[in-house]
């Protein structure tokens, strides 16, 4: 990633609509699966889905003795996707319609195998070794391995999170399917990926990417084209605390131009983000 050595040239068009990010989130990048056409494609998701609950955790050692309430944690956890929401809430909205919930020894057993199957690829909190911000919070940013996993197990098309239905749900899957692109490029780097949050939420970073150096990409994810003094007081406040090592900061959005703003910030479009 140029970003990672301050040498990232911010420039270039991309004629990717909203409508095009709302296919890539349901479309997933799983090979043989991206390319189907979208009712084959649901079904694919759909069966890969069960496979886990029927095949996958039961080759862990874990028996699934009631596959709806792990079916309802799942959804939980996808509709918890881009934040650090308490596992005491997502076990609370695992809650069935007939008022039985999963005990929290069993959703931690869900948390734990399907870790270890790679469906849950939660972000860590980033702790700097030599750590000059005090209050930082270490707990996992939820993902799934794919945003497409998150739309189906929520049940959500393309044209419903373009509309009312699914619309509180496009900004956190969009910075789910950022978080999947900059993971690829930061592993090819040799670079790790985590979040920046304070107690409190004072300050937040979605994403942070620190290379072999220790130097550090800022990254925050906008679902808007637009991109205000408001959007990037997060990352500026990131420059100025950590002037030495902070090597680049960006905002990845869903505009059609890429640019560098006077304070220095890249704004990238997604379909311009590349290593």
């Amino acid at each position: 990633m140029g970003l990672l050595n301050g040498t990232a040239e911010v420039a270039g068009r991309t004629e990717f609509a909203i409508s095009e990010y709302a296919d890539a989130i349901v479309g997933g990048g799983f090979p043989g699966i991206m390319t189907a056409t979208p009712r084959l494609r649901r079904s694919l998701l759909d069966a890969y889905l069960q496979r886990v609950v029927d095949r996958d955790l039961p080759d862990l050692g874990f028996t699934v003795r009631r596959p709806e309430t792990l079916r309802r944690w799942m959804a939980a956890y996808a509709a918890a996707s881009s934040t650090t929401t308490a596992y005491s809430r997502l076990l609370d909205a695992a809650t069935g319609g007939d008022g039985t919930q999963p005990a929290k020894t069993t959703t931690i057993a869900y948390r734990d195998h399907l870790s270890q199957l790679w469906l849950l690829d939660p972000i860590p909190g980033w702790l700097p070794a030599n750590n000059a911000i005090s209050r930082l919070q270490q707990a996992p940013k939820h993902q799934l391995a794919d945003p497409a996993l998150a739309a189906r197990l929520l049940r959500l098309s393309a044209d419903s999170l373009l509309g009312s239905v699914g619309a509180h749900m496009a900004g956190p899957l969009f910075e789910s399917l950022v978080a999947l692109g900059v993971r690829v490029m930061a592993q090819a780097a040799e670079a790790r990926v985590s979040h920046l949050r304070l107690l409190g939420g004072d300050r937040e970073v979605d994403l942070i990417v620190e290379g072999v150096d220790g130097r550090i990409v800022g990254v925050e994810v906008k679902l808007s084209p637009e991109v205000t003094a408001r959007d990037v007081r997060h990352l500026v406040w990131l420059r100025d605390r950590l002037p030495d090592r902070v090597a680049d900061l960006v905002v990845v959005t869903t505009g059609t131009t890429a640019y560098r703003r006077s304070d220095g910030v890249a704004v990238v479009p997604l379909a311009l983000l590349g290593p």
